[in-house]
C-alpha cells in the first residue's frame, strides 16, 4: 500500500476511533483528552501499531494550526458581557499568574532535576500556562455549568494567557543558546507580543464581523471566511512579531459578539472544527512522545507535577488575584484546581528541541508527564471539585433544539422546540400560558402525530411544542417549560421565597425581626447583596445574613433584579 492511502486509512482510523472512544469519558468519568493523547501513545512507535513518528517541526506546525482553530472557536462563543466580571482577574492570572507559576515550577524543577535556575525556569515556562483546549472542553464537554465570575475568569485567563508563556520560553531559550538580546530589545519584544496581539486582533476582528454579518452568502461560506479571516490575524500578527494566539481569539471573540444569521452557520462547523484540531493535536503529541524515554524522568517529573498542582498554581492564584478582587476562597480553591495543563506545554517543550538547547529531551518529556497528570488528577476530578466547592448553579433548561428561520440579518426569529415535562401545564389551555408577546407556538406534536394548536387546545404530558420566537424571549420560555426536577433542583438552590431586588431592607428586617446596621435601612435589596459580594453580583451569589441565604437568581445586566430567600 502507498504511502497516502496509509495515510488516509491511519488517520481516518484514528480520528473515528478517538470520537467512539469518546463514550469512554461519558461512561467511566475519563477525561476525553486524555483517551485521545493514550491513542496517540497506542498508535507509536512503542504501542500496539508501532507508527514511527520524530518529526518535531512538523508536529510544531500541526500544534500551531490546531491551537489557533480552538482558540478562534473559543473567543467565538465567548460573550463580551461575562468580561464585567472575568477580565480584570483573568488578565492577573494571564500575567502575573503565569510569571509566578514559572518562577514557582522553575524553583522547584531546578532543585529536583539539579538543572541550573535558567534550565528550571525554561521548566516553569513551559508549564506555566494553563490550557484553552483542556479548559474549553473540560467545562463545555462536561456540562458543568458554573458560577458567571468564575466560569468567565477561566475561559477568558485560558484564551489569553499564552503570550505571556511563549514569551518566557522564547526568552529562556534564546538565553541557552546565547542568542539573546538586551533589556531594550527583551522589552520590546514582551510589548510586541501583547501589544500587536490585542490590536490587531480586535480591529480585524471589528472588521470581520462587520463584513460577515454585511455580506449574503451560502450557508457553508461564512464559516470558511470567518476561518481564513482569523487566520490572516494569526499570520499578519505573527509576522509582525505579536501573539498570533491572542490576535486569533480576539479576533473571534469580536465576531462572535457581532449579532447576525452567520453566527447560526458559523458556530456548528466552528464547534466541529475544534474537536477536530483538539483529535488531530492529541493523537500527533501522543505519537510523538516515546513511552520508555519518559519512564526515565517519571519519578522527579511526577515531583514537579504534584508540586505545580497542589503548590504552585495555588499560591500563584491566591497570589494574583486576592490583593485585588473580592472572590470568595471556594471560588479561589476552585479557580486554582481547574489550572489545566494541555496542548500548549506540550508545543511550547518542542521549542527547546528546534533550538537546539542541551538535553531538550528532558523539558519534552517533563512537559509530557506534567500534562498526563493534571488531565488525570484535576481533570478527571472537576465535576467533584465543583459541587465541593459550591460554584455549580442548577441545570439550565434550554430548547431541545434550536434553528434560526433566515428571515431578518439581525435579531432573526428562530424555531424552539420544546417538551411539555412540567406537571402544572397539564390541561392547561394554550391560550392561558404565560408565553412572551413575540413567540407563537407554530405546531404542536403528540404521539408523534401533528396537531394544528388553537387557543383551547389543551397541554399533555409528552407535548412536543414547535415555539417561533426570538433569544430574547428564551428566560421567559425557558422557564415556562421548565420541568418538575428542575423545579425542585432550583428551588433547592435558590429558595422557596424570591423577592424584588428593589425591596427596601428597612421593610425585610421588620418583616422578619432581622437586625440592621446603621445605613443598611434605606437600601435595596439588590444594592445590600451587591456590598456584600464586593460589587458585580452574578446569579448564584449567596448572602449569609442572620441565618438566612439569600441568593441572586435573577439578573439584568449589572443589575440584580430578584433575590431567593433559602433558609439552609
Amino acid at each position: 500500500m502507498d504511502s497516502i492511502n496509509t495515510l488516509f486509512l491511519l488517520s481516518g482510523f484514528l480520528i473515528a476511533l478517538s470520537i467512539l472512544a469518546s463514550r469512554l469519558s461519558t461512561l467511566v468519568g475519563v477525561p476525553l483528552l486524555l483517551i485521545f493523547l493514550g491513542l496517540g501513545m497506542l498508535a507509536g512507535e512503542e504501542g500496539v501499531m508501532g507508527i514511527q513518528f520524530d518529526d518535531y517541526g512538523l508536529a510544531f506546525v500541526i500544534g500551531h494550526l490546531a491551537l489557533a482553530m480552538i482558540l478562534l472557536d473559543g473567543g467565538l462563543r465567548t460573550r463580551l458581557k461575562t468580561f464585567r466580571v472575568g477580565f480584570k482577574p483573568a488578565l492577573s492570572l494571564a500575567t502575573l499568574g503565569v510569571l509566578l507559576t514559572s518562577g514557582l515550577v522553575g524553583g522547584i524543577a531546578m532543585l529536583v532535576f539539579g538543572l541550573t535556575p535558567m534550565q528550571g525556569l525554561l521548566v516553569g515556562a513551559i508549564v506555566g500556562s494553563t490550557d484553552a483546549a483542556a479548559v474549553f472542553s473540560m467545562l463545555g464537554g462536561r456540562g458543568i455549568n458554573l458560577n458567571e465570575r468564575v466560569g468567565a475568569t477561566l475561559e477568558i485567563e485560558s484564551g489569553t494567557n499564552d503570550p505571556m508563556a511563549i514569551f518566557l520560553t522564547l526568552m529562556l531559550v534564546e538565553t541557552l543558546t546565547g542568542d539573546i538580546g538586551g533589556v531594550w530589545e527583551t522589552g520590546l519584544f514582551f510589548v510586541q507580543q501583547f501589544g500587536l496581539g490585542i490590536v490587531i486582533g480586535i480591529g480585524a476582528g471589528w472588521v470581520a464581523g462587520r463584513l460577515l454579518s454585511w455580506l449574503d452568502l451560502e450557508p457553508g461560506l461564512y464559516s470558511l471566511l470567518a476561518l481564513a479571516l482569523g487566520f490572516c490575524a494569526f499570520g499578519v500578527t505573527s509576522a509582525l512579531g505579536g501573539s498570533g494566539f491572542l490576535a486569533i481569539y480576539l479576533t473571534g471573540l469580536m465576531i462572535g459578539n457581532r449579532p447576525g444569521r452567520h453566527l447560526n452557520f458559523i458556530l456548528p462547523v466552528h464547534d466541529g472544527l475544534a474537536w477536530l484540531s483538539q483529535i488531530g493535536l492529541f493523537l500527533v503529541l501522543g505519537l510523538l512522545v516515546t513511552p520508555s524515554e519518559m519512564l526515565e524522568y517519571a519519578l522527579p517529573a511526577t515531583l514537579v507535577a504534584l508540586a505545580l498542582i497542589f503548590v504552585a498554581r495555588p499560591l500563584a492564584v491566591l497570589l494574583a488575584i486576592t490583593p485585588f478582587f473580592r472572590f470568595r476562597w471556594r471560588e479561589i480553591a476552585f479557580i486554582a484546581w481547574v489550572g489545566l495543563r494541555g496542548a500548549v506545554p506540550i508545543v511550547l517543550a518542542i521549542f527547546p528541541v528546534i533550538g537546539g538547547v542541551e538535553n531538550a529531551s528532558l523539558y519534552f518529556n517533563v512537559a509530557f508527564a506534567v500534562v498526563l497528570l493534571s488531565l488525570l488528577i484535576q481533570g478527571g476530578t472537576l465535576p467533584w471539585m465543583a459541587r465541593r466547592m459550591r460554584v455549580l448553579l442548577p441545570p439550565m433548561v434550554t430548547p431541545n433544539r434550536r434553528g434560526p428561520l433566515g428571515i431578518q440579518a439581525e435579531n432573526d426569529f428562530e424555531m424552539f422546540v420544546y417538551e411539555v415535562e412540567n406537571s402544572d401545564l397539564e390541561d392547561v389551555p394554550i391560550r392561558l400560558l404565560r408565553f412572551p408577546s413575540g413567540a407563537l407556538i407554530a405546531s404542536l406534536f403528540r404521539d408523534s402525530v401533528m396537531l394544528h394548536p388553537k387557543g383551547s387546545t389543551r397541554l399533555c404530558r409528552g407535548d412536543v411544542l414547535c415555539v417561533i420566537g426570538r433569544t430574547d424571549d428564551l428566560p421567559a420560555l425557558n422557564k415556562l417549560f421548565n420541568g418538575d426536577a428542575r423545579l425542585r433542583r432550583e428551588k433547592a438552590f435558590f429558595g422557596t421565597f424570591t423577592f424584588s431586588g428593589e425591596v427596601r431592607m428597612g421593610d425585610i428586617a421588620d418583616a422578619y425581626g432581622l437586625t440592621l446596621s446603621p445605613g443598611e435601612q434605606d437600601m435595596t435589596l439588590a444594592e445590600f447583596v451587591s456590598l456584600r459580594v464586593g460589587g458585580h453580583p452574578v446569579v448564584g451569589d449567596d448572602v449569609d445574613w442572620h441565618g438566612i441565604h439569600w441568593v441572586v437568581s435573577e439578573m439584568e445586566g449589572n443589575r440584580v433584579t430578584q433575590v431567593g430567600l433559602r433558609l439552609y
